[in-house]
C-alpha cells in the first residue's frame, strides 16, 4: 500500500525537504518519524551540492592561476591562497555573502565554503576537505566538515572514501539534527575527461551514516544497493538505503535513475511513504 506522507510542518515547509502537504496517513507515529528520513536525506543532498560546488570551484580555477576566479554557475566570489607556497595545499574560499545568491539551481545560498586540496584530487592519496563557515542553503543552515580522500587502486575506476565529521543541519524553525558517517564512492563514467564534469557519474557503493534529531532519536542509514549520483542531477536518482532507528524500520529507494526529486520510504509492514526533496 502507498500513501503520500505528510511530515511535520518543519520538513514540510523547507525547500530541500518538501512533502506533499496531503495525506491519508493513519499512522501518525510513522509519519512523525519520518521527519528524521527527511532529514536525512536533505543531509545527502547538502553534501553532493557542495561537493559538486567544490568540484566545480578546484577544476575550474586550479588551473588558470588567477587568485580570483568564478566559474558559470556559481554565484560566489572565488578566492585562491597556497599557504605554504608552491601549488599545494591549496585553498579555494568560494564566498555567497551574508545575503546571499542563488546559484545556477536557483536557490539561495549564504556564507562561505572553504575547500582545501593537498593535492590533484583525482591523484591516489590527494584529499579535498570542505569546510562550512556560516554557511546556509534556502536559510536551512548547515554546519561541518566534509573529507573527500582518493582511494583509487585501478586507474581507469577512480574512488574516494567521503567522511563526514561534526555534520548538523538546522531546519527553519530551529529543529537541529546532526549527523556523522563515511561512504565509498566510485566514479563509473566521465573519468576521461577530467576537466569536463557534466558527463561525471558517481556511485556510492557502501557506507553507513548516522542522523541524529535534538530529541534523541538516531537514525542509521546503511547502503543496501548503490546509490547513483549524476553531476548533472541535483539530486540522488538510484539506489537503496537502509533505515533502522526509533520506530523505523525499512528502505529508502531513490528511483529508476530519472533527475527528479522523488523517492519512497517502505516500512517493514509493507506501507510505502512517496516523498520528494
Amino acid at each position: 500500500m502507498k500513501k503520500t506522507a505528510i511530515l511535520l510542518t518543519t520538513i514540510c515547509a523547507t525547500a530541500l525537504l518538501y512533502v506533499s502537504c496531503s495525506s491519508d496517513n493513519n499512522d501518525p507515529a510513522v509519519s512523525t518519524d519520518l521527519t528524521s528520513i527527511g532529514a536525512s536525506v536533505a543531509v545527502d543532498a547538502a553534501n553532493e551540492m557542495d561537493l559538486n560546488t567544490s568540484l566545480l570551484i578546484s577544476t575550474s580555477t586550479s588551473t588558470s592561476g588567477k587568485p580570483a576566479d568564478t566559474p558559470p554557475g556559481i554565484c560566489a566570489t572565488i578566492t585562491i591562497t597556497t599557504p605554504n607556497g608552491g601549488n599545494y595545499p591549496k585553498v579555494f574560499l568560494a564566498d555567497f555573502g551574508t545575503a546571499g545568491c542563488k546559484d545556477a539551481n536557483n536557490l539561495t545560498r549564504k556564507g562561505k565554503l572553504e575547500v582545501t586540496l593537498s593535492g590533484p584530487i583525482t591523484e591516489s592519496g590527494s584529499k579535498m576537505t570542505i569546510k562550512r563557515i556560516d554557511y546556509s542553503i534556502k536559510d536551512i543552515k548547515l554546519e561541518g566538515t566534509i573529507e573527500y580522500t582518493n582511494t583509487t587502486t585501478v586507474a581507469s575506476t577512480p574512488q574516494w572514501t567521503r567522511k563526514v565529521t561534526n555534520g548538523k543541519l538546522t531546519d527553519l524553525q530551529g529543529g537541529v539534527y546532526t549527523t556523522s558517517g563515511t561512504y565509498t564512492t566510485k566514479q563509473t563514467a566521465g573519468a576521461d575527461t577530467p576537466l569536463i564534469l557534466s558527463d561525471n557519474v558517481y556511485e556510492i557503493i557502501d557506507g553507513t551514516h548516522t542522523v541524529t534529531s535534538s530529541n534523541g532519536v538516531a537514525l542509521t542509514l546503511t547502503v543496501k544497493e548503490p546509490l547513483i549520483k549524476k553531476y548533472s542531477c541535483l539530486f540522488i536518482s538510484k539506489g537503496q538505503l537502509k533505515v533502522q532507528g526509533g520506530i523505523l524500520n525499512g528502505v529508502i529507494d531513490y528511483g529508476n535513475n530519472d533527475c527528479d526529486a522523488t523517492y519512497t520510504y517502505t516500512h517493514e509492514n509493507g506501507t510505502s511513504f512517496i516523498l520528494s526533496m
